[in-house]
């Protein structure tokens, strides 16, 4: 069984670990020639992202394809070089799948959303993820393929979550009265598209995230008390001094469902909350 990836980055790597046990080869896109090494380290066979051949040659045969780099104002490069080279190599892969956000609805107020939810995306990027989904599902029917659209909340995972901000002395409790969002850990998002790759479905549009949304500042609290530190004070948004791009983020509020997800594909997360993430994470580090 093959997998190749298109933008090799957190969550493709997630996945990649758990199919290289089950006898999965991986392949994937670098943009650099210094980025070979890495993937040569991890087992993974780097393709050049602007070789047409070598693209070609990579998507043969391919069972899985996974799609992960943003799209830009041009729109998604993933689909601009592979849509080409799936046709050259005459590729028709079991599976295809687009990581898109939850970004796509917008602001609800704190309400919930489901994959039928209207999208309503508040930023240029939002709406060029709207676009991506639109333009792969479009070419998906057009050519017959089998591609799958996972909307994703904040992602975090062993490196990357609230226990690294805090010890960097970077983690802040930003308060903007009644936001919420969803996350997921990255080895339940893998968990996810694994279920999938088990069982696709030609235009199925799924979201990926754990049971409970909440305010960051209670997920920056409760890694503070696993470390033992303590509890950054609470500062208010006008007060924090944001990016616009940050400030963007906390105008936006909603619950994000996942129940399509667990009905569809017999997925559970691993780890329901940022509670049993956060720990999981802290546990395997002092391991």
């Amino acid at each position: 069984m093959r997998l190749f990836v298109f933008g090799y980055g957190f969550s493709a790597r997630a996945l990649a670990r758990r199919l290289q046990p089950q006898g999965w080869s991986v392949s994937a896109t670098i943009r650099h020639p210094a980025d070979r090494a890495k993937l040569d380290v991890e087992g993974v066979t780097p393709i050049p992202a602007g070789n047409k051949r070598a693209l070609a040659l990579a998507l043969r045969d391919v069972q899985a394809v996974l799609v992960t780099s943003p799209p830009d104002a041009q729109g998604c490069p993933g689909l601009q070089a592979l849509v080409p080279a799936l046709a050259t190599a005459n590729a028709f892969p079991d599976w295809i799948g687009y990581l898109s956000t939850t970004g796509v609805y917008g602001d609800r107020h704190g309400g919930w959303v489901t994959e039928t939810s209207r999208l309503a995306a508040q930023s240029v990027e939002g709406a060029r993820r709207v676009s991506a989904e639109r333009d792969w599902l479009e070419i998906g029917r057009g050519m017959g393929l089998t591609v799958q659209v996972f909307r994703l909340p904040g992602i975090y995972g062993p490196g990357r979550s609230g226990l690294d901000r805090l010890r960097a002395g970077q983690a802040r409790r930003i308060v903007s009265p009644g936001q919420v969002f969803s996350r997921v850990h990255v080895d339940d998002l893998a968990a996810g598209l694994e279920a999938s790759i088990a069982r696709p479905r030609a235009g199925g549009v799924y979201n990926l995230c754990d049971d409970e949304p909440c305010p960051n500042s209670a997920v920056i609290a409760y890694a503070a008390r696993l470390l033992g530190l303590p509890i950054p004070p609470e500062v208010p948004l006008a007060e924090a001094g944001l990016s616009p791009a940050a400030l963007r983020f906390y105008a936006e509020s909603k619950r994000v469902s996942n129940a399509r997800a667990k009905a569809e594909l017999g997925w559970r997360p691993a780890y329901p909350t940022y509670r049993e993430g956060l720990a999981a994470i802290l546990a395997a580090e002092r391991g």
